[in-house]
């Protein structure tokens, strides 16, 4: 799109003047170019300048009622457009290919979107939808067709204007389905994270509590420092930005390093979590000062860290040590021997949230997953499948009707 003026040749003549066109003095001096909804290139001619300017603006911005599709497209549900793109293209497909293209499109795609505008269709809907169906036990042969279906459908509505961008796009079914190995092999119930509390020694407590109440690693919960840098109780958050590590090779013994991939966040701090830090801290547990090497900002600066958990000699927790304590806990409180680490805190902790109805981006920023397609693959089975409503309006209108009976 741009502004062209026809009675004059863009290139000035030899004495540096504008040269005239053959059209100069007939018709409109101002063209400009656009593409229409349907894609197809389009002239509009002016008389003003600053008319044919102000058209090129609108085009380029979407505004002008030539670029804009009606308000029945724009609004188009899935449903209903997905019926126009079938029909469009059955004429070159096989009959067997007609079946099943119909079928998948009225099975297992019109009741997942069919009510949804197509704009409003996120690429985080297509990935929760995913993971929901995975997570049923629909075979990946299955959900590969039936993704390649809505993206097929979904570029199309991209091709004829209708939604700037495809939600598919992006989504890498083999990452998907590899990511189903990632899904935890056990998660413990709320009954079995209280009875671990009770067989926990009370100077651990908190450090149990930072893993069922706030889903920090092992690593980032023995790393975690009395103080500001890591606890902001006035606006109630948790700053998870540091892990203890144990290197005696490269750093004479511990040292502090990022959390795993990096995954530095501020996360909330539940009301509990805050309490039992603080009682922590009161009955004289911590913290327990400790010069060490800190590399979470590159280059090492030995500092004194305030460790709020350390062994009852005052020392930070090798893993060693630390599995020892841990395994007497874990068999206390009747856990399996297998995949029963302090990570199925972290486990329970995110599927506490996901079964509690959190969305699904606040879950990934809780985790501090770098991308959504980690956090739903990880939980595929454990997001909520959305049932299929019937009878909505009856219901409604029922109960509208029972209280005018009521009111009478």
């Amino acid at each position: 799109m741009a502004v062209h003026d026809l009675w004059y040749f863009s290139a000035l003549g030899p004495d540096k003047t504008k040269v005239k066109s053959t059209r100069y003095g007939r018709g409109k001096r101002w063209r400009v170019r656009y593409v229409d909804t349907a894609g197809e290139s389009r002239n509009k001619h002016f008389d003003r300048k600053t008319d044919a300017t102000a058209f090129d603006l609108a085009s380029r911005a979407g505004t002008a009622p030539e670029v804009q599709l009606d308000q029945g497209a724009r609004h188009a549900a899935f449903a209903d457009y997905a019926e126009r793109w079938r029909q469009a293209r059955d004429i070159g497909w096989a009959v067997e290919t007609r079946r099943r293209v119909e079928s998948n499109l009225r099975l297992h795609l019109v009741p997942e979107f069919g009510n949804r505008a197509l704009r409003s269709i996120t690429q985080t809907d297509v990935l929760l939808w995913l993971a929901q169906r995975l997570g049923s036990g629909v075979p990946q042969s299955s959900m590969r067709l039936y993704f390649e279906l809505l993206d097929a459908v979904m570029a199309g509505a991209v091709t004829d204007k209708i939604i700037p961008d495809n939600p598919c796009a992006g989504i890498k079914l083999s990452q998907v389905f590899r990511g189903l190995t990632r899904a935890p092999k056990w998660v413990p119930e709320e009954t079995d994270v209280v009875r671990l509390f009770d067989v926990v020694p009370d100077r651990y407590r908190a450090l149990v509590w930072l893993g069922a109440g706030g889903g920090l690693r092992i690593s980032e919960a023995l790393g975690f420092e009395h103080g500001p840098r890591c606890l902001d109780v006035d606006n109630e958050e948790l700053h998870v930005v540091q892990q203890l590590r144990y290197s005696p090779r490269d750093y004479g013994g511990f040292y502090l390093s990022e959390p795993k991939s990096r995954s530095s966040g501020t996360v909330d701090l539940d009301p509990m979590v805050a309490d039992v830090l603080q009682a922590h801290v009161k009955e004289g547990f911590g913290p327990m000062e400790v010069e060490m090497p800190d590399i979470t900002a590159g280059r090492p600066v030995m500092r004194a860290v305030p460790l709020m958990f350390t062994t009852v000699h005052g020392n930070p927790f090798t893993d060693r040590t630390w599995s020892a304590e841990w395994i007497k806990w874990r068999r206390k409180a009747g856990w399996p021997e297998q995949n029963s680490g302090f990570h199925a805190l972290r486990h329970f902790f995110a599927t506490t949230l996901i079964t509690n109805h959190a969305d699904p981006k606040e879950v990934q920023r809780a985790l501090r997953h770098a991308t959504l397609q980690i956090t739903l693959e990880t939980y595929v089975h454990f997001w909520p499948r959305r049932e299929r409503r019937r009878g909505v309006v009856g219901d409604v209108l029922r109960r509208a009707a029972g209280k005018e009976l009521g009111s009478r």
